[in-house]
């Protein structure tokens, strides 16, 4: 529900608030988990930081139904990046390309997962074209800090690399570089992901993500009863996801526009003719 800031397909220059309500919960299903933290999740440490005080139900506050926001956000961010197209791609899921996978193929291969009780991984590819040169400053604004600070806000994210990432520490010098083949900045390779000196160069900008395996599994895990001060093998119940990576594509898409919709914006503070 669009409260604010938009009115006849238009926003209005108010601040805009979008409310959400989810109906779909099962808040029973987490009761357990306050004496008995599962395997991988946040219950052990929120119960320890926030005194017990932490909303457990869904993951509360470390649940990634709150990257709902970035999604909104990022949807708006596009219209200001307009020329920029940000586009992610589920690349890889527990080891195996699956860049190519039709849809079909990829919910067998989740529902053989889903059959054993166990979760995977994945790696995302971020791809945004169009990109103009000049966003971001050296040091604590570059792009590459900029994103790796607003990707590892998405729950469960492990990992980035830009470009060849670090495959590029294998490779030599005269192989790693990029050379400039037109006057607009354009190169014969990309190895470093569309960034030199935190300073976008007018390539794509390219960098992955990895996704951690979905922490809730149906396997037993051992882990330790607080209340019986013992250790003991506990089985999650409810609704497990096999590949949360595959949710996150959607998540990180957005994340990306918003960090680069700020970067445009600042630099056309700086210079508004040199970014239009």
């Amino acid at each position: 529900q669009i409260i604010s800031g938009v009115y006849d397909g238009y926003t209005t220059g108010a601040p805009i608030n979008i409310f959400f309500v989810n109906e779909n919960v099962r808040s029973k299903d987490y009761s357990l988990f306050r004496k008995m933290p599962r395997p991988g999740h946040s219950d052990f440490v929120a119960e320890h930081k926030y005194s017990g005080y932490n909303d457990i139900r869904g993951g509360g506050h470390f649940s990634g139904r709150l990257t709902l926001g970035l999604v909104a956000a990022g949807a708006l961010a596009k219209k200001v990046i307009e020329e920029i197209s940000v586009e992610a791609k589920l690349v890889e899921a527990g080891g195996i390309d699956v860049s190519n996978y039709t849809a079909e193929q990829m919910e067998i291969y989740m529902g053989r997962i889903q059959s054993e009780g166990d979760s995977i991984g994945g790696v995302i590819k971020v791809e945004a074209k169009n990109m103009p040169v000049g966003l971001g400053d050296p040091f604590f604004g570059s792009v590459e800090s900029r994103i790796a600070h607003m990707m590892f806000s998405v729950p469960a994210l492990k990992g980035i690399e830009f470009g060849v990432g670090f495959e590029g520490s294998k490779m030599r010098g005269s192989e790693h570089n990029d050379r400039l083949i037109n006057k607009d900045g354009k190169t014969a390779t990309n190895n470093n992901g569309g960034v030199n000196g935190g300073i976008s160069n007018g390539n794509n900008l390219e960098f992955k993500v990895a996704i951690k395996p979905t922490s809730s599994i149906f396997i037993p895990q051992e882990t330790y009863n607080f209340e019986e001060n013992r250790l003991e093998d506990l089985q999650i119940k409810g609704r497990h996801d096999s590949c949360i990576a595959r949710r996150a594509v959607v998540v990180v898409e957005n994340a990306a526009a918003i960090v680069l919709a700020d970067l445009l914006l600042t630099a056309r503070g700086i210079n508004n003719k040199l970014f239009k």
